[in-house]
């Protein structure tokens, strides 16, 4: 037994499994990995069939629903593999997951913006401006 006070634990003793009030982390069960597993595949498989199979004429429509679920895959990810809920941490891991939208946002919106200027401004002339070349 230590002799510190009882709700401290010492350095040297094992910690054991304890319950604090507003502690309520979700540590995933197996059904709850499972599903997350289940879902990513077909956030995977999704985008790849959309892609491979040409089913939309419209590249544009197509890219957007590859980031769309993309994004959704992302936050699948989140919830049932780094167990972020608006109950553990006292609502940081919510905060945490707002964040990280922000932030996906922010790069797939910065990414579509480079390749549509690489391809503006990058990809080869036609025929008629190689003809006008020095």
């Amino acid at each position: 037994m230590s002799s510190q006070h009882p709700g401290h634990e010492s350095a040297f003793e094992p910690h054991h499994a304890h319950s604090h009030p507003g502690d309520a982390a979700g540590h995933g069960s197996f059904k709850s990995y499972m599903t997350g597993f289940i879902l990513s595949v077909i956030l995977t498989a999704i985008p790849f069939w959309l892609v491979m199979s040409g089913m939309l004429d419209s590249k544009l429509l197509t890219a957007v629903l590859v980031m769309g679920i993309g994004v959704v895959q992302i936050v699948v990810h989140v919830i049932y593999f780094l167990h972020m809920n608006a109950r553990s941490e006292g609502g940081w891991t919510l905060m945490a997951l707002i964040f990280t939208i922000i932030i996906v946002g922010i790069a797939l919106a910065g990414s579509l913006w480079v390749m549509h200027h690489l391809n503006t401004n990058m990809m080869p002339m036609t025929h008629e401006m190689m003809k006008n070349m020095p």
